[in-house]
């Protein structure tokens, strides 16, 4: 599987890392949080002559969701997330989208199971549980590319906040310290806000983890 390509667009009033996954020279594309800009999503991809495939979603606060059923109705590509965070996706006190002034929630066409693979369009990531950001945090790594699409769950020498609902800073530590930090050194991280970093660097540099 290896050769992956990855892009990036920086969406919404939180400045959200959207990305999209692809192989060279097809056309299908993988899609990672949509923020709040569905259709400007769909249009942007469409414009490159990409399809959309998959949206996979990290976790369910508001600013990565708010764009995921647009985006869906327009492309007819299926929603998915780690099935413990129904309890956000699904609720719009939970998912913070009530208190951001616009109450959103989404019902995934599937909820997936930590460590269960997923492949569309010839690409397979895996589902890695990380609670802590919100208590159904996840991270999907293509473990041939070595590309680790990280959400809020760690940034570039930081991590992601814990004081909303069902967040916990113990558990998100320890899911990066149990089930990230095992991954190779060279493994790319791409955060849901913020720069790419890598495994090696956050182990020796991110000062919450040390």
């Amino acid at each position: 599987m290896a050769g992956l390509k990855i892009g990036r667009m920086v969406l919404g009033i939180c400045q959200t890392n959207f990305y999209f996954v692809y192989k060279e020279g097809h056309k299908e594309v993988i899609c990672f949080d949509p923020a709040d800009a569905g259709d400007y999503i769909y249009e942007a991809l469409s414009g490159k002559g990409f399809e959309v495939a998959g949206i996979f979603l990290t976790h369910g606060h508001f600013d990565h969701i708010w764009g995921s059923r647009k985006l869906r109705e327009l492309s007819g590509a299926k929603i998915f997330a780690y099935e413990e965070e129904k309890a956000v996706c699904e609720d719009a006190v939970n998912n913070v989208s009530e208190q951001a002034g616009r109450a959103y929630t989404v019902k995934p066409n599937g909820y997936l199971k930590d460590g269960e693979e997923t492949t569309i369009a010839g690409m397979t990531c895996k589902v890695i549980a990380t609670p802590g950001h919100t208590v159904g945090s996840c991270c999907y790594y293509f473990e041939e590319d070595g590309i680790l699409i990280s959400g809020d769950t760690l940034f570039q020498e930081s991590v992601g906040r814990t004081d909303f609902p069902t967040g916990s800073m113990g558990s998100l530590i320890r899911s990066i310290k149990e089930r990230l930090f095992i991954l190779p050194d060279e493994t790319k991280v791409y955060p849901g806000h913020g720069d790419v970093t890598d495994i090696g660097s956050e182990k020796k540099y991110n000062p919450f983890l040390q």
